[in-house]
């Protein structure tokens, strides 16, 4: 009797062992067998985009023969240091003011991250004077010509020129052009991808 109860016991321990043994062995094949699949049948999960990246990363050029629309020469080191929002434009018309004035409302909402960011304006305009008056703490760039032409082409993505792209570029701290937003980018969204970058950013 009693070895047919060690028998029984024993028989438990194994059984309750080889459930635990398989328990751990499905534990740590099933993500290992789920990221093979992934592989082989190239699928990505689907996750929320909202900047286009600049791959790879554009380093921005600058030098001092760019003017300000206050006459002096805008410095080397622009874009280092903090990051920037970024508009191109021609002529600032409706849909250049309605961008600034997005900018101005997405710098705003940064709160105690505002220091950290500096918002630019590149246009071949000489007419900026209402401009300046409206946004004073934005910086614009605009003589002169030939040396605009050429900053703004650094913004051109692909074959899309950026003085007709209506996009929200952004440059990070060490002179990177790295992402940009299209025109129909929500506002929100623009707000909560930039935050994300500078929670996560050591620079600037």
């Amino acid at each position: 009797m009693q070895n047919e109860v060690e028998n029984t016991e024993y028989l438990d321990r194994q059984r309750r062992g080889r459930l635990m043994l398989l328990s751990m062995l499905i534990f740590f094949l099933i993500p290992l067998v789920a990221v093979i699949a992934m592989y082989k049948l190239d699928w990505k999960p689907k996750g929320e985009s909202i900047g286009e990246l600049v791959t790879p990363t554009r380093p921005l050029a600058m030098n001092n023969t760019v003017i300000t629309s206050d006459g002096t020469a805008a410095p080397v080191n622009l874009w280092k240091e903090k990051w920037s929002m970024v508009y191109v434009a021609a002529t600032c018309e409706d849909a250049c003011k309605n961008k600034l004035y997005t900018m101005r409302q997405l710098h705003v909402s940064l709160y105690k991250e505002i220091p950290r960011m500096q918002r630019v304006l590149i246009t071949n305009s000489n007419q900026v004077a209402e401009l300046k008056q409206q946004y004073p703490e934005m910086l614009i760039l605009n003589q002169p010509t030939t040396e605009i032409t050429a900053l703004s082409q650094q913004f051109n993505i692909e074959n899309e020129s950026s003085i007709n792209s209506d996009r929200i570029y952004l440059v990070d701290p060490l002179g990177h052009l790295m992402m940009s937003y299209t025109p129909s980018t929500e506002p929100a969204r623009i707000r909560k991808d930039i935050t994300r970058l500078m929670k996560y950013s050591w620079a600037g």
